[in-house]
């Protein structure tokens, strides 16, 4: 969410490693690096986010710069309630490769070249974000602009508008150093038009060094896929991923690791995805608000 730039006490850098599929050749991996922070003492902030992404014989690069602003509506900053506004453009570029296309004959089909082809396109995100003591809310569109990509005229490939819509509370006992954060995750997907829901759960537990915590997200397609099974039935399914997450606090440091699991009976590989983010936080300020809010507070 852009608009989620600077939202926290601290400016933050995170890297992000992701892999899907271990021990398959050209599995899907991604990587970000990802930093954000107030401008000084004022309400806005900046950042910015470079990512590469491969799947097979695809790939994207990618470097999104991202301005976010946030009002307070509080009388004073003992009390949380923040409306945030943020907008990222940036370029995307998009690649295929078709040197193995071919395997060394000659090129007669039209819309082969047998080399590696190349786009580059621009694009924007933009949303809003909004904070009312331990509750939030963000919505998000992502991908704004129709980009032409390698196959322009595929529209699949060239919408790639995404809508997200977040919601969830923090609960806490007052003196407790154990707080829940319960979430949900409506997205859409235009081009495509698929729907997911995500049911998340999260617990955070304060320590003398900082916060150690954990979790558990659901994602449940609304659409089903219909497959052919070995005795000529009709079968349909919904993607179905179940996903553990840990992760601990260590002063100005971070470190989590989430693996996914794809519950369907129908799946490419029983492997799943894993994702390691390793964090730090510089130019902390002291905690402004008095309530359970980690992505605030922390």
């Amino acid at each position: 969410h852009p608009s989620m730039a600077g939202v926290a006490n601290c400016s933050k850098i995170r890297l992000t490693g992701r892999q899907q599929w271990f021990g398959q050749d050209d599995a899907p991996k991604l990587l970000t690096l990802s930093v954000n922070g107030r401008i000084g003492d004022s309400q806005s902030a900046i950042g910015g986010i470079l990512y590469t992404d491969k799947n097979g014989y695809h790939s994207q690069k990618g470097a999104y710069f991202t301005y976010a602003h946030h009002l307070m509506f509080s009388r004073s900053e003992l009390d949380l309630n923040m409306l945030s506004f943020g907008l990222s453009a940036g370029f995307i570029q998009y690649q295929l490769d078709e040197t193995d296309f071919l395997n060394g004959a000659p090129v007669n089909d039209p819309i082969i070249s047998g080399v590696v082809q190349s786009a580059t396109n621009f694009n924007v995100d933009l949303g809003f974000s909004y904070h009312l003591l331990d509750f939030y809310a963000h919505g998000t569109v992502k991908n704004l602009l129709k980009n032409s990509g390698i196959n322009n005229d595929i529209q699949i490939t060239s919408n790639l508008r995404r809508y997200l819509l977040s919601v969830g509370y923090v609960f806490s006992k007052f003196g407790s150093t154990w707080s829940y954060e319960p979430s949900l995750m409506f997205q859409y997907k235009d081009g495509t038009k698929e729907s997911t829901i995500d049911l998340n759960a999260k617990v955070y537990k304060d320590m003398e060094f900082g916060k150690i915590w954990g979790g558990l997200s659901y994602r449940q397609s609304l659409d089903g896929a219909e497959y052919l099974t070995n005795s000529g039935a009709i079968n349909s399914q919904k993607l179905n991923q179940i996903t553990p997450i840990l992760g601990v606090n260590l002063k100005n440091f971070m470190f989590a690791y989430n693996y996914t699991y794809q519950s369907n009976a129908v799946v490419f590989t029983n492997g799943g995805f894993h994702q390691f983010t390793l964090g730090y936080n510089f130019g902390c300020r002291r905690a402004r608000y008095d309530c359970n809010c980690p992505a605030v507070n922390y």
